[in-house]
């Protein structure tokens, strides 16, 4: 069984073309944008006054995701700051992050993820526990203070 070898003749009909491809940092931006908005626990930064004076909405607002293209090796390499929900493991999500993001990029780009390095910026707490709890010892001692307080007028 002969299989038929197919070459690619892109090159022989046009041999002194040069093929380019250019991909602007926002695009790079917003698919990692868009793929941590589909991953559970985690959150961009936000943006500045500024921003909003301005009005920059969107991609425009983007903060917290860094791109540096590789021209010569076809290759990019992304820097995501995010916010990750308290009582998550950092090593499982951020290699969570790292695959779904290399994953992503490489398929719609057809560029080469040679590296995603992820800061956690910060920790987000659920919203009733940001409060803190006063220990009954604590209150017994702000009763006393007002108690003396109150004696002293």
């Amino acid at each position: 069984m002969k299989e038929k070898f197919q070459m690619d003749t892109k090159e022989i009909d046009l041999p002194d073309t040069l093929f380019i491809r250019d991909i602007e940092t926002r695009v790079f931006q917003t698919i990692a944008l868009q793929t941590l908005s589909n991953i559970e626990g985690v959150s961009m930064l936000e943006g500045n006054l500024i921003d909003s004076f301005l009005g920059r909405d969107g991609p425009d607002r983007i903060k917290g995701i860094h791109v540096d293209q590789d021209q010569k090796n076809r290759s990019v390499k992304l820097k995501l700051e995010v916010n990750i929900a308290y009582g998550i493991a950092l090593p499982e999500k951020a290699d969570e992050i790292q695959n779904k993001i290399a994953q992503e990029v490489s398929l719609l780009t057809g560029l080469h993820v040679s590296c995603v390095h992820v800061i956690f910026r910060n920790l987000v707490l659920p919203m009733g526990e940001e409060k803190e709890e006063v220990s009954p010892e604590a209150v017994k001692e702000i009763e006393e203070v007002v108690e003396y307080s109150e004696d002293l007028e």
